[in-house]
């Protein structure tokens, strides 16, 4: 979904197709995970481990194209838009380059049936069983990241969903909701989340996708090589004065979003400061087509 921070943005349903002693030098890994695990996570489930060097043969988008974020609904990209970012369950942009929108950490809205049908176990509960919902987005839950059999399955879920964007003709994914640990109750870690990351990583690439980065500003250069993420999809960084930390990250490989209900004044701040450097889009929070009265779109 156009994330952002909470509010009240909707979008189309998924669908099948997310003790005290310290440790030794060396036995934990850049992400604070210990590096048995990582490891084997890495050298099972079916895919690569992710890292910048399995990307090789995976295309960019443009530094500073023109783009259009779509993702709660297709519909024929305005003049002049050469990158397009639509759901999964719709048809890449005819022309240009297209990113593959999936939720990879967290349920879609209204999909909640099919996971407990089908994947009741990715499921975050609480101690007591309840299944845990993102506060901000409730119709939202959290997909369990806690060990390494579930990652495992979520990254296989996940990849089927990418290979899936690839064999429809798009050339990237971005997997939303990297962030969701930090709306987990101290359920889930940080670090187990970045290794999921890796696997999508890996999977992405072996379908021959470039993949984002959603969510989560202060990664660095050296963790996001490491997990294998190409490019930064930014949300709201102008409002939250994130920039600078995706800029060190990733350069101009950034597709930076702002949306209207913070006003325009954000907006016009990132078009100055950055609008020479990478793609800057304005839109409606909730992302509609321009049949809506609350469409909005420009781009700098």
């Amino acid at each position: 979904m156009g994330r952002g921070r909470p509010g009240d943005h909707t979008v189309r349903g998924d669908v099948p197709d997310r003790g005290n002693s310290r440790p030794r030098r060396g036995s934990r890994d850049s992400f604070g995970h210990p590096r048995a695990a990582r490891v084997a996570d890495l050298r099972s489930g079916g895919a690569t481990s992710g890292g910048a060097a399995a990307a090789g043969s995976v295309r960019l988008p443009a530094v500073d194209a023109k783009a259009d974020y779509q993702l709660g609904g297709a519909y024929p990209p305005p003049r002049g838009v050469r990158v397009v970012s639509r759901d999964r369950t719709d048809t890449p942009a005819v022309a240009g380059y297209s990113i593959c929108y999936v939720n990879g950490f967290q349920t879609q809205p209204g999909r909640l049936p099919w996971w407990r049908a089908h994947h009741p176990r990715l499921l975050l509960r609480d101690r007591s069983g309840v299944v845990v919902r993102d506060p901000g987005w409730p119709g939202e839950v959290p997909l369990d990241t806690s060990t390494r059999a579930r990652r495992q399955t979520l990254a296989t879920i996940v990849g089927r969903w990418m290979r899936r964007c690839a064999r429809t003709g798009f050339e990237a994914v971005e997997p939303d909701n990297l962030d969701s640990y930090s709306r987990s109750r101290r359920l889930l870690q940080r670090s187990d989340n970045l290794v999921t990351a890796r696997l999508f990583s890996g999977q992405a690439h072996d379908a021959g996708l470039a993949i984002a980065q959603k969510n989560l500003a202060d990664l660095t250069r050296r963790q996001r090589l490491s997990i294998g993420f190409d490019f930064a999809v930014a949300e709201e960084c102008a409002v939250y004065a994130e920039c600078g930390s995706y800029r060190a990250a990733y350069g101009r490989h950034v597709i930076e979003i702002e949306y209207s209900d913070n006003g325009r004044a954000a907006f016009a701040r990132a078009c100055r400061h950055q609008g020479g450097a990478w793609s800057i889009v304005y839109r409606d929070r909730n992302l509609v087509t321009p049949r809506s009265a609350r469409y909005v779109y420009a781009a700098c």
